[in-house]
């Protein structure tokens, strides 16, 4: 465990993690292509080095971990180059389903077997070049991580893929960067609807790639600045892009409800800087649709409550099924400050009548648990800007999934970070 209290000021210029969305994608794109050079800038977090791992060395158990992304793409990509693998992870891993993935490989050919309880991993798969394609139809309303890994092995097959999705689709940005970085790949895909996706037979070319900083990690710079009493407080953030691929990139946008302006700048060295500051009003009422943006859910529920905004957070769907069920964690963690009320796949919170109430005692000794989920953990930490006290977070090391150096980049900042990480 680690207790968390803020220093005077909030200062700090913060060179991100790169997104681990996008490096994890081109690591897949770039073993398609068959290409011995890895891509530039890859994020130093679990999943992307559980990653790694797996396509370099190619081991007979591939165990990922908690890193659901690379459950369901590595499920995918194992599923059509040659060889015999099973793939397993953590108790955690073992219990989050991706039996829509299995079922739709399977329409399309792949050779897939449980070794455990139906629909869940660990799973057997016996990989082969060439398999079929052709049409298929899946639910878009599940993980846009199912759909992605679908159409990024989508080339390699005979008939290449008409992908339909019914329902509503979820995280479309998502989708949309991985259509994107095929085509960059050299892929022929393409929207032929609102719901179709076309995608040609063919090869993906080799070619180096850089990977942007990662804008889901940025919110937490957004949530601190708009907590902190420092008016004057000021942050820059290193490598975000104004034009991003990132669905989360909208966190500057819907920050301004919440104070916090954003400025796009560019350092002497001609880096791509985004300056944050304290700014302009702070909405009565926050209301949202996080269907296309789920991981800014905690940071938004967060903010919200420590700033004495009400809000109503909705197309929290897939929090579900994350490292943990985040509806929950977050109704049992700013529980022990706020009540928040579950409302299907919407939370809730109508507010205080006295935001002076945020500062009792309780709160300034507040334990927070983290569920193995490294946005828990982040979307917490700055509680302590909100108080008088020093807060404590448990299992902080679980940051190492997407953001290795958080703790290190807050003490840069100016806050003060006692015990183990």
């Amino acid at each position: 465990m680690i207790k968390v209290k803020s220093g005077s000021r909030l200062r700090g210029r913060i060179a991100l993690p790169a997104s681990k969305s996008i490096s994890n994608r081109a690591l897949i794109l770039n073993a398609l292509s068959q290409s011995a050079q890895l891509p530039d800038n890859l994020s130093d977090c679990d999943d992307t080095r559980v990653m790694i791992r797996a396509l370099q060395d190619m081991p007979e158990v591939i165990d990922i971990g908690a890193a659901g992304t690379a459950m369901r793409f590595l499920t995918a990509y194992l599923s059509v180059v040659p060889g015999e693998h099973t793939i397993t992870g953590t108790e955690r891993m073992k219990h989050r389903p991706i039996g829509i993935l299995v079922d739709a490989l399977r329409q399309l050919g792949a050779t897939i077997t449980y070794k455990g309880e139906e629909g869940f991993p660990p799973l057997h798969i016996v990989g082969h070049k060439g398999l079929d394609g052709g049409a298929l139809t899946v639910p878009g309303d599940v993980s846009s991580q199912y759909v992605s890994a679908l159409l990024m092995i989508a080339p390699t097959l005979k008939k290449g893929l008409r992908l339909t999705l019914k329902g509503d689709i979820a995280s479309r940005p998502y989708l949309n960067m991985t259509i994107s970085m095929m085509r960059d790949f050299g892929a022929k895909v393409e929207w032929t609807g609102d719901n179709v996706i076309d995608v040609q037979p063919g090869s993906y070319l080799q070619r180096p790639y850089h990977i942007e900083s990662d804008w889901s990690a940025a919110s937490y710079w957004y949530e601190m600045t708009a907590l902190t009493d420092d008016a004057d407080a000021e942050v820059e953030l290193v490598g975000l892009h104004r034009e991003s691929l990132q669905g989360d990139s909208k966190v500057w946008k819907l920050f301004e409800e919440l104070g916090v302006q954003t400025r796009y700048i560019a350092d002497a060295e001609g880096k791509e800087v985004v300056r944050l500051r304290k700014g302009g009003s702070i909405t009565r009422h926050f209301s949202y649709d996080f269907t296309h943006q789920p991981d800014l859910a905690q940071t938004f529920a967060v903010t919200c409550s420590m700033l004495g905004v009400p809000f109503r957070l909705y197309g929290l769907q897939s929090l579900r099924i994350k490292e943990t069920d985040r509806i929950a964690a977050l109704q049992n963690e700013l529980g022990k400050i706020v009540r928040l009320e579950e409302k299907g796949d919407e939370l809730l919170w109508e507010g205080l009548h006295d935001i002076e109430s945020l500062d009792m005692p309780a709160c300034k000794t507040c334990e927070f648990d983290t569920y193995d989920d490294h946005r828990m953990a982040m979307a917490l930490a700055p509680v302590c800007l909100r108080t008088a006290g020093e807060i404590q977070i448990n299992n902080p090391e679980v940051v190492s999934k997407s953001y290795p150096s958080f703790w290190d980049d807050l003490s840069k900042a100016g806050f003060i970070i006692c015990g183990e990480q």
